[in-house]
């Protein structure tokens, strides 16, 4: 029987065609896309395909798309480029947003959230009147919570602030165009739309400021030293073309019928079930559920051992004890953080998964509530 994997929000299995495409190129004439020669240009070529083809999917211009290693690298050379000045987040972002924002920023802020993660637009508006940069996720990793990006651009675009948004959720789960977000930075990894992992994205919108975070040859157009990870970029590229043509936001739409199946029955047939995932204005494959007086970390190994994976929260903090920065942010209890856990679909989640997540989940819940100090319906 295969296992039934729900934790597609911490790495989407690779696509077919992503894997065809990299083994291609493993099989061609390549050298290094920095030198001048046949081997040379043909590695270059596939590199600016793919370029192409990420720019397409995100509407783009080519020159503006920056290859880095993943998210990690390519939010913190956003917060490199506003290294010393006052940059405002959310308390819901990415460790690599917050952890990079605290190193950098002459002087941060971070906005505190509603219970699903969302930032108000007023906390938005007064602080960029004298921001330098606001940078706030486009989709939530743990919640799924989609934010107002477009308003938050609005506002920042009055005293001419400069916005970043963290899209890696995002990207090929709903639509995603920076012109009509209107952001100015933008970043996303491979390996969330069925590419490699290893390989990400960062979008700079021509004439905004841009600073190295890698120093060394020229490579990305003297913006991004290093030898480029040619076969990590021709899967990213294979992976953008698939989002585009198979139009990847309308299979998605099918995954929310069996997230809101799984979200129904769980609340129905698991006791002291709640759900911290909102209704409206969520990515269509994450839910995030909360069951009183049972650990979200015995619950992933129960589930683990019925051939069931789960997580409990950013797959980054794995082996964090700590409750979740996100759902102390949005709920404000540890009690409710610590016992959470995330079930993120997948193009290939079928029906039978859900009724083998319902065959095991229930008992497991009451057997952990049965165990507990905690006394449960308090």
């Amino acid at each position: 029987m295969r296992r039934v994997y729900l934790d597609n929000a911490a790495t989407e299995k690779m696509l077919p065609c992503v894997k065809q495409a990299m083994l291609d190129a493993m099989d061609a004439e390549l050298g290094n896309a920095a030198a001048l020669h046949y081997e040379g240009w043909n590695a270059k070529k596939l590199i600016e395909e793919a370029r192409v083809r990420v720019a397409r999917l995100i509407n783009a211009e080519s020159e503006e798309i920056i290859f880095t290693s993943g998210g990690t690298e390519a939010n913190n050379t956003v917060m490199e480029i506003f290294r010393g000045k006052r940059i405002v987040t959310s308390s819901v972002e990415h460790p690599s947003v917050l952890e990079a924002a605290r190193a950098r920023a002459g002087e941060l802020v971070v906005l505190p959230v509603d219970r699903w993660g969302r930032v108000d637009t007023v906390d938005i508006e007064k602080e960029a009147k004298i921001a330098d940069l606001v940078s706030v996720m486009l989709a939530n990793n743990e919640l799924g919570t989609i934010e107002p990006i477009k308003e938050y651009v609005k506002c920042c675009k009055k005293y001419n602030t400069y916005v970043h948004t963290d899209a890696t959720q995002a990207v090929g789960k709903i639509k995603v165009d920076v012109k009509e977000l209107g952001v100015d930075y933008l970043s996303f990894s491979a390996h969330k739309i069925g590419g490699p992992i290893g390989a990400g994205v960062l979008y700079v919108k021509n004439g905004v400021p841009y600073r190295n975070l890698m120093y060394g040859g020229k490579q990305e157009e003297g913006r991004r030293a290093g030898t480029s990870n040619i076969l990590g970029i021709v899967g990213l590229g294979a992976a953008a073309r698939w989002c585009w043509e198979e139009w990847s936001c309308r299979k998605w739409a099918e995954v929310t019928k069996l997230k809101n199946e799984l979200k129904r029955r769980i609340l129905a047939e698991v006791p002291y079930s709640s759900c911290n995932s909102p209704d409206e204005g969520c990515l269509p494959g994450i839910l995030n559920m909360s069951f009183q007086a049972a650990e979200g970390e015995s619950i992933q190994l129960y589930l683990d051992a019925e051939g069931i994976c789960v997580s409990t929260g950013s797959a980054c903090a794995a082996g964090d004890i700590k409750p979740s920065h996100v759902m102390m942010a949005a709920r404000h209890d540890a009690e409710v953080a610590h016992s959470s856990i995330r079930l993120s679909l997948g193009l290939d989640t079928t029906k039978e998964d859900i009724e083998r997540v319902m065959a095991v989940l229930p008992g497991i819940i009451r057997k952990l509530q049965g165990m507990s100090t905690i006394k449960v319906g308090a």
